[in-house]
């Protein structure tokens, strides 16, 4: 699970983000977290079937709860964090997408040939939520929050029966943000990296 790299990634760095005095740690997540909330029980799939896209929401939904981690633990230390939703974008993680996949998302046409969907954004477009959440005076101070397009999203809920590609609705599933799931998957990775 990615996310296991990312908690120690940013535990390890904890202490050097703190004496900074006004850091800001972004994740990157997607809006495919909106379908799945952290399997506490079976969290590397050995209990259940393996579902490639559980699995990847499952991880996102993990790196929007390490958002809210962070910041209620670190807001003191001048520790913020944020996530977001880039959007889609052509770039290099797509050669792992089967052509099928690509032409469910309408970004391959059935000769092989790569399309831009309206609903894609250019690099620089997908970058900008990123950008703002590092950089922009306006979110001094702002943690724990999910964003996408430069704005906060609303909680909302979430599950498997949310669709996939163009209609993934906006939002962030309210279990991503919940400060209590955020605590219990800190203790979880705490324990899981140390040992």
């Amino acid at each position: 699970m990615n996310f296991l790299g990312h908690f120690a990634l940013v535990a390890g760095l904890h202490e050097n983000l703190r004496q900074a005095g006004d850091a800001r740690m972004v994740t990157v997540s997607s809006g495919a977290h909106l379908r799945a909330s952290f399997d506490f029980d079976d969290p590397h799939f050995e209990r259940r079937p393996y579902d490639r896209w559980a699995a990847y929401a499952q991880s996102k939904t993990a790196d929007v709860l390490l958002a809210v981690g962070v910041g209620r633990r670190w807001a003191a230390d001048g520790v913020t964090a944020n996530s977001l939703n880039p959007g889609y974008i052509h770039t290099n993680l797509q050669r792992h997408l089967d052509d099928d996949t690509r032409r469910a998302f309408g970004s391959m046409d059935d000769e092989g040939n790569l399309l831009t969907p309206d609903y894609y954004k250019t690099p620089e477009q997908g970058a900008a939520t990123s950008v703002l959440l590092a950089a922009s005076p306006l979110l001094d101070g702002v943690t724990g929050r999910y964003f996408s397009d430069n704005q906060e999203e609303e909680a909302v809920p979430g599950g498997p029966e949310v669709p996939g590609g163009p209609e993934v609705p906006g939002g962030v599933a309210h279990w991503a943000v919940d400060p209590a799931v955020a605590d219990r998957l800190w203790d979880y990775a705490l324990e899981a990296t140390l040992n």
